[in-house]
C-alpha cells in the first residue's frame, strides 16, 4: 500500500509524510473520520512508508522491498492489527489473531472496511464484537519484545472505541509511555466514543469524505463511465465504500430497482399472492445480497420521502427510480417513513442473524401492505 494508492485526504498524508521526513513521529496516533473513506489504506501506506527500505524522492514507500512486501501479505513480523471480535467459546481466551485469516481476506476484499462484512466473517450472530481485556494483554507482552527488523513494532488498532474499560486500564500505560521502538496507530470511525483515558493520549489526525470529483475520477478508472461513476458518486455521499459497492453491483442497482417497484405496487394493490410469490423468489438470495437489498429499500424510502419537498437538487436517483418516484413519492410521507425504515432495519436484523428469509420477506412485505396506506392527518 502507497500514498499514491490512497484518494483524497491529502492533507492528512502530508501530515503523515512530514512526520516521517522530520523524525516526529506521535508514539501514539489516532486516524478519525467517517466510515468507508480509507482511514485504514492510510494507515497502511504509513507504515509502508516509515519501514520501506527504498523510499522514492516524493515521499512514499516503493512497494517493491521486502519490508513493503510483507507489509501488504499481512506478514510483517513487527506489525500488529488488532480489532473488534467476539469470543470464540471453545477456548479459554480469544485474541485477534485467532481471527488472521479472516481478518487478511476482510481487508483484501473490502479496503473500505465494510463492518457489517467482518461481522458476516467471524459469524458473529447477535454478539457484540469488541477488543477484550485478554487482548490488551497480549499487546503488553508483545509490546516487550524487541523488534525483529524494522526500525519500529506498530500495532494498528482498528476501531478502539471498541475497547472495554478493562481493557483500556491495561493499556493505559503502554500507550502513555511505550518503548522507544514501538508506536500505535488508532483508526477510528467515532473518536467521541472511545473511553477518555485512551482518547485523551493519542494525537489526532483528521480524515474528510472525498469529493464528489475525486470519488468519480476513481470509479471512472476502474473502466465505469463517467455518466454512471459521476451518478454512483453522488449517490455515495462522499463513501468509498459505498461507491465501489455500487460499482461492484452496477448490474444490482437496475435488479433492486426492479424489485423495490414490484414490491411497491403489489403491496399498494393489495396483491398478496403476488408479495408472497416475490418473497418466494427473494429467500433465495444469499444473505449479503439480500442485507443490499434491504439497504437499496431504505435508499429509495427516503429519495421518495425527500421528492415531496419539490426540490430536486436534494434527491440523488437514476432516471429509472426518478421516473418511478415521480408518481410513487406521495405515498411515502410523514405518516410512515420513519415505520417503514424500522421495518427495514428490523428485516436486516432478522436476515443478519440467520432467520427464514421467506417468512421475514413475506412479514415485510405485509407490514408495507399497511403503511402505504396510511396518510399524514
Amino acid at each position: 500500500m502507497k500514498f499514491a494508492d490512497i484518494i483524497g485526504n491529502k492533507s492528512a498524508i502530508e501530515t503523515l509524510r512530514n512526520a516521517v521526513k522530520n523524525n516526529r513521529i506521535p508514539h501514539a496516533l489516532l486516524i478519525s473520520g467517517p466510515a468507508g473513506i480509507g482511514k485504514m489504506r492510510i494507515a497502511r501506506a504509513f507504515i509502508s512508508y516509515l519501514n520501506c527500505e527504498n523510499p522514492t524522492p516524493d515521499g512514499d514507500s516503493c512497494g517493491k522491498c521486502p519490508a513493503c512486501r510483507q507489509i501488504d501479505a499481512f506478514n510483517h513480523p513487527d506489525i500488529h492489527y488488532v480489532y473488534p471480535i467476539y469470543k470464540i467459546k471453545s477456548k479459554d481466551k480469544t485474541i485477534s489473531s485467532d481471527y488472521a485469516d479472516e481478518w487478511k481476506r476482510f481487508v483484501n476484499e473490502s479496503p473500505y472496511m465494510d463492518f457489517a462484512y467482518w461481522m458476516g466473517l467471524m459469524n458473529a450472530g447477535n454478539s457484540q464484537p469488541q477488543i477484550s481485556v485478554e487482548e490488551a494483554a497480549q499487546i503488553n507482552v508483545e509490546a516487550a519484545l524487541s523488534t525483529f527488523s524494522a526500525r519500529y513494532k506498530v500495532f494498528i488498532i482498528w476501531l478502539p472505541e471498541k475497547i472495554g474499560l478493562q481493557a483500556a486500564n491495561k493499556l493505559l500505560k503502554i500507550i502513555e509511555e511505550p518503548h522507544d521502538d514501538t508506536l500505535f496507530i488508532c483508526v477510528s470511525n467515532d473518536p467521541g466514543s472511545i473511553l477518555p483515558t485512551i482518547f485523551s493520549r493519542l494525537q489526532r489526525i483528521e480524515t474528510q469524505r472525498p469529493s464528489k470529483d475525486e470519488i468519480s475520477g476513481a470509479l471512472t478508472a476502474r473502466g465505469i463511465s463517467p455518466s454512471t461513476a459521476d451518478t454512483f458518486a453522488r449517490l455515495s455521499e462522499g463513501s468509498l465504500l459505498r461507491a465501489f459497492q455500487y460499482a461492484m453491483s452496477e448490474g444490482e442497482t437496475g435488479e433492486f430497482g426492479e424489485i423495490f417497484r414490484s414490491a411497491m405496487r403489489y403491496a399498494f394493490a393489495k396483491k398478496v399472492e403476488s408479495l408472497k410469490a416475490l418473497a418466494d423468489r427473494l429467500s433465495d438470495l444469499g444473505r449479503e445480497k439480500a442485507l443490499r437489498l434491504l439497504d437499496y429499500f431504505a435508499r429509495m424510502t427516503r429519495e421518495n420521502f425527500i421528492a415531496n419537498l419539490c426540490v430536486p437538487p436534494l434527491n440523488i436517483m437514476t432516471p429509472d427510480e426518478e421516473a418511478f418516484s415521480s408518481k410513487f413519492a406521495p405515498f411515502i410521507n410523514v405518516a410512515n417513513v420513519e415505520e417503514i425504515l424500522k421495518e427495514i432495519d428490523e428485516a436486516k436484523r432478522d436476515i443478519s442473524r440467520n432467520a427464514n428469509s421467506k417468512i421475514v420477506w413475506f412479514d415485510f412485505f405485509i407490514k408495507l401492505l399497511i403503511l402505504l396506506r396510511k396518510k399524514p392527518n
